[in-house]
């Protein structure tokens, strides 16, 4: 089996539709991902050792998805030295402003990379691009996708 790449990580099942786009783009651009759940508020531990183990199967970035106070994100880039790339999810305030406040709001030190609100195949891109600086294939994967782009709206 292949060495995962991505871990994708959400608060709750609730967010797993929405999550699983990021997974769908990344299996669309070649690269391998692993979709968690746990919550930061319910399951800390959880999320910590979902960390370990995805860094220990060759995780490079994390994406995690978040809505209302979003501090996944946040516990999850507090906690590994990998890229995390947030997802403001749209399930507290409307049109998910407070997640995404809570992910650019970060603290000096512990970024966390957001896109916007709802935008988990952008995240799948990001990571991708992030990617791509190391591994050839997922840099012609890529510049593809990029093609694609221009014949019309995104798959």
């Amino acid at each position: 089996m292949e060495k995962i790449k991505v871990l994708i990580i959400t608060g709750s099942d609730s967010d797993l539709a929405k999550m699983e786009e990021s997974a769908l783009m990344l299996e669309q651009l070649g690269i391998a991902s692993e979709t968690v759940v746990a919550s930061a508020h319910r399951a800390p531990e959880k999320v910590k050792q979902a960390i370990a183990e995805a860094a220990d199967a060759g995780a490079e970035v994390v994406i995690a998805g978040a809505g209302m106070s979003a501090a996944l994100p946040g516990v999850v880039a507090s906690m590994t030295d990998l890229p995390v790339i947030g997802v403001p999810l749209d399930s507290g305030m409307p049109g998910g402003i407070d997640a995404l406040f809570s992910m650019v709001q970060m603290p000096t030190g512990i970024p966390v990379a957001t896109v916007a609100v709802g935008g988990a195949r952008n995240a799948a891109v990001l990571a991708a691009r992030i990617l791509a600086l190391k591994y050839d294939d997922v840099r012609d994967n890529l510049k593809a996708y990029r093609k694609t782009l221009a014949e019309g709206p995104p798959r």
